[in-house]
């Protein structure tokens, strides 16, 4: 597979080659493009000044930045390369955190940090030292032209994974909105709550969580390839909005999850095996 990004991770003096692989796979969309109803030919997009109504060449299209509703200032190349950063090929570790103290919001994309030739010891002591100190390294990464990100740098079992990261001014604050407190809550509701909450635990495991919507789009389509006509049922009503018994609604659900354990569990045909009794000594 090829690599995205080749260069080196360093902490400290130590510098250890390596190359990024995606660690997700980009999901495959289902795409469209617009078409006239009358004989299905696809859409043209046309760039039109809005002011004079008229289709612009791209030699005479320029980049704006709006400071204020309807003004602009012009922005060129010359400014682009005065503004651009050295790009680098190494990814310089500045601090290491705490994993418990970074917010799961900063994270964004995933890459495997696989080691190039003559980097395999350094990159096994890397990995082993932030395993065992349950560190994050925090550093930036340039991985095309004048694209600076924020990265963290952590370990998935044997592998060290690289994930950019967003930047503080790209998190919005929690303080901008008004949560209910927990004086809300009756003990008697959180007590069923958490009984509810472990009633549903279950070992996660990504492959039972499906994208119903694309399957279901995928059959459509499918079935109209074939000619089929699609039969569309009307939704339902929505219900209407009532003033809901929140312990009638808990006990029901407790009800229902102890239902769900119950399919879970082995069936009466599979018992433990027996342990072998201890013989008696003299």
């Amino acid at each position: 597979m090829r690599p995205l990004w080749t260069g080196a991770i360093t902490f400290g003096l130590v510098n250890i080659p390596v190359r990024l692989h995606s660690a997700v796979k980009a999901k495959e969309r289902v795409s469209f493009r617009l078409l006239h109803k009358t004989d299905l030919s696809p859409i043209k997009y046309q760039r039109v000044c809005e002011k004079e109504g008229d289709a612009v060449d791209w030699k005479e299209i320029v980049k704006g930045y709006e400071y204020t509703k309807g003004k602009f200032v012009v922005v060129t190349d010359d400014d682009f390369k005065a503004a651009s950063i050295e790009s680098s090929k190494t990814i310089e570790i500045m601090d290491f955190v705490n994993a418990n103290e970074i917010d799961a919001r900063y994270f964004e994309t995933p890459y495997y940090v696989v080691p190039a030739k003559g980097g395999e010891k350094a990159y096994a002591l890397l990995r082993e030292a932030i395993k065992r100190t349950g560190m994050v390294g925090i550093g930036k990464i340039t991985m095309r032209t004048n694209s600076l990100h924020l990265a963290g740098v952590k370990t998935v079992g044997d592998a060290i994974v690289l994930e950019i990261m967003r930047f503080a001014d790209e998190v919005v604050d929690v303080a901008d909105f008004s949560f209910p407190t927990a004086d809300a809550v009756r003990p008697q509701e959180l007590q069923m709550a958490e009984q509810l909450v472990q009633n549903l635990s279950q070992p996660f495991d990504a492959a039972k969580y499906i994208d119903e919507h694309r399957a279901n789009l995928m059959k459509i389509i499918r079935a109209k390839l074939k000619g089929k006509k699609i039969e569309v049922s009307e939704p339902d009503e929505p219900e209407t909005t009532q003033v809901v018994d929140l312990m009638a609604r808990l006990q029901e659900s407790l009800e229902m999850g102890k239902k769900a354990a119950s399919a879970r569990a082995p069936r009466n045909g599979t018992t433990r095996a027996k342990r072998p009794a201890r013989r008696k000594t003299a």
